[in-house]
């Protein structure tokens, strides 16, 4: 199995991570920020970088559309998995449209509103994952992982 693993650095790279035990038995790449902390917590892994910022940046959601074409049909991955946050959108929509199967683990410290990401990915995620019962409210057909990190 292929995973792509597509998220932001920081916070949302850190809980990706904590599931080594799951993503280090697989084939895979990692699509992120070119950021001091994902480069130096991705060293040795196949990494893609992405534009950033993403929030509510059009140019950038353009441009990270164009590279999840590019490195998703290159890539073909079987799973696009993603803890957030926007960079995990083009992804997800592109890889839909490929045959791929997305997981989203909605974030750790969401646990009385959804994200902006949560919202937009949820329509095209085959399983979506919160960390809390409480986010079941907002995204019904969620499973609670509990708690990542």
């Amino acid at each position: 199995m292929k995973i792509c693993l597509a998220l932001s650095s920081g916070g949302h790279l850190s809980q990706a991570y904590n599931l080594k035990s799951w993503w280090e038995r697989h084939d895979r790449f990692w699509v992120t920020f070119n950021k001091e902390d994902a480069v130096s917590v991705l060293k040795g892994e196949k990494t893609y970088c992405a534009f950033y910022p993403t929030n509510r940046n059009a140019v950038n959601f353009i441009r990270n559309f164009v590279i999840a074409i590019k490195i998703l049909t290159k890539e073909r991955p079987d799973i696009i998995f993603s803890t957030g946050a926007g960079v995990a959108v083009p992804f997800f929509y592109v890889g839909k449209l490929l045959g791929c199967k997305t997981i989203y683990l909605e974030v750790y410290d969401r646990f009385d509103s959804p994200t902006l990401t949560g919202r937009l990915v949820y329509p095209v995620t085959d399983k979506f994952l919160v960390q809390w019962d409480e986010m079941k409210a907002f995204y019904p057909k969620a499973e609670n992982w509990g708690q990542v990190l």
